[in-house]
C-alpha cells in the first residue's frame, strides 16, 4: 500500500508532507527510509500534518519525524512549509500551527511565509545543557559556543568565515557532548560582507549532517548575536547555503521569514519492503 506525499522546501530545507489521515503504521521507519538521499526520495524530514479547516484562522497540527526516525518538537522551515500547505488548502493567508514547542501563527507576506517562533531561552534547564548558569561564549569540545533553545537546542559559534571551517569536524564532538543530555544542533555564523546580517551553516541533530538551511538555527544566531552585542537590529538577515531568511523581533515576539516552494508530488510505500529470505 502506498501513501501520497508532497515535497516542499524552505531555502533548501526540504520535507515530505504526508496527510496525518494516511495510514502509516511506523512513521519512524518511513522517515528513515524515504529521507535517505541515496535510496529514498531524499529529505531533511517528514511532516505529518492534520488540517483542521473549520477554525478561524485554520489550524494545522504538525508532527516532524527526522531522518533518524525520531520526532523533533519544532522546525522553523518545516513550520513555514506546513503553513504554505495548509494555506493552499484553505484559501487563506494565515494559519495557526500546533507543534510540540507550542502553537504558532504563520502568515503569507511579500517575502514568502512568516512564522512566529518560540521565545529563545538561554536558561540551562530549558536548553537543556548541564550548567548552573547560561553558557555564553564557553568552549565545549574545542569550540567556543553560546547555547540556547529556540524550540530545539542550539550551540552557536561565531567565526570569521563559515566556509573556512570544517563543519563536520568541529560540530560532531559538540553535537554528542555529554553536556547536552538530548544532544544539540551546532550552528556556525559569520558576519555578512556588508555587515548587516550573518551567514549560516548548521549541523543538525537528527539529520546528523549539514542541511541547506535551518530556521531555528537562524533564530538562534539572531538571538545569540543580540545577547552578545553583535547587533541591536530588530530585523536580522541570515543567509544559509540554501537562500536568504530574515529574523524579526516585534514587541518581544520573534518571527522567521523566507520563501517556500512546492517541488513535486509522489507516492511512497506505507510499509517497508519485505526483506528477501
Amino acid at each position: 500500500m502506498n501513501v501520497s506525499f508532497e515535497k516542499y522546501h524552505g531555502t533548501g530545507n526540504d520535507f515530505l508532507i504526508i496527510d496525518a489521515a494516511e495510514r502509516v503504521p511506523d512513521r519512524g521507519e518511513l522517515a528513515r527510509r524515504e529521507c535517505d538521499r541515496g535510496t529514498g526520495v531524499g529529505a531533511d524530514g517528514v511532516l505529518f500534518l492534520n488540517l483542521e479547516p473549520d477554525f478561524s484562522p485554520p489550524r494545522v497540527v504538525m508532527t516532524l519525524v527526522q531522518p533518524d526516525g525520531r520526532p523533533a518538537p519544532m522546525c522553523g522551515n518545516g513550520a513555514r512549509c506546513a503553513a504554505e500547505w495548509a494555506m493552499d488548502r484553505t484559501d487563506t493567508d494565515g494559519v495557526m500551527i500546533d507543534t510540540q514547542a507550542g502553537t504558532l501563527r504563520a502568515d503569507r507576506t511579500a517575502d514568502g511565509v512568516a512564522v512566529e517562533m518560540s521565545e529563545p531561552t538561554f536558561e540551562p534547564e530549558y536548553v537543556p545543557v548541564d550548567a548552573d548558569e547560561p553558557v555564553i561564549e564557553e568552549v565545549i569540545e574545542g569550540l567556543e559556543v553560546t547555547v540556547l533553545n529556540t524550540g530545539v537546542p542550539h550551540a552557536v559559534s561565531f567565526v570569521e568565515d563559515v566556509d573556512a571551517v570544517d563543519l563536520e569536524a568541529v560540530a560532531k564532538p559538540v553535537r554528542h557532548a555529554n553536556r547536552f543530555p538530548r544532544g544539540t544542533n551546532v550552528v556556525l555564523a559569520s558576519p555578512d560582507p556588508d555587515g548587516e546580517g550573518f551567514r549560516q551553516r548548521t549541523f543538525e541533530r537528527g539529520v546528523e549532517g549539514e542541511t541547506a538551511s535551518c530556521g531555528t538555527g537562524a533564530v538562534a544566531i539572531a538571538a545569540a548575536a543580540r545577547r552578545l552585542g553583535l547587533t541591536d537590529a530588530d530585523a536580522i538577515p541570515v543567509s544559509p547555503p540554501g537562500g536568504d531568511l530574515r529574523v524579526t523581533v516585534e514587541d518581544g515576539d520573534v518571527f522567521l521569514v523566507g520563501p517556500v516552494e512546492h517541488e513535486f508530488d509522489g507516492e511512497v510505500p506505507a510499509y517497508p519492503t519485505p526483506t528477501e529470505q
